[in-house]
């Protein structure tokens, strides 16, 4: 009685644990870190979030300055608070995702004080 014998894969676990020692500390500290992206610090972080319009404190007159928002929008942001992230304007449905979109990179939402 014989047996057929299965054709061999190209990969022994000896040349996997070889790759993954080798390449693996590569690929993870390429997508942790790039070289052409400057790390931020936490204080530069929070100095560019004051730069910012927190969406959950803003007055209507506030709103009213960012682009493509009327008075519907800005009641409609008010009457939704609090927000916990800026993007709960579109899941929540409060605007559109073109309006959204303008004013994007204006908005925060720091998380509200209990």
């Amino acid at each position: 009685m014989n047996c057929p014998r299965r054709p061999r894969t190209g990969f022994s676990i000896a040349t996997l644990l070889v790759s993954l020692f080798l390449v693996g500390p590569v690929v993870r500290t390429g997508v942790a870190q790039t070289a052409d992206a400057p790390s931020q610090t936490i204080a530069q972080k929070i100095a560019a979030s004051k730069d910012l319009l927190d969406i959950n404190t803003a007055t209507a007159e506030q709103l009213k300055a960012l682009p493509g928002m009327g008075d519907a929008y800005v009641a409609r942001i008010i009457a939704g608070r609090p927000y916990t992230a800026k993007n709960q304007l579109v899941t929540r449905g409060v605007i559109p995702q073109a309006a959204y979109e303008k004013v994007k990179d204006q908005i925060i939402a720091h998380r509200p004080k209990p």
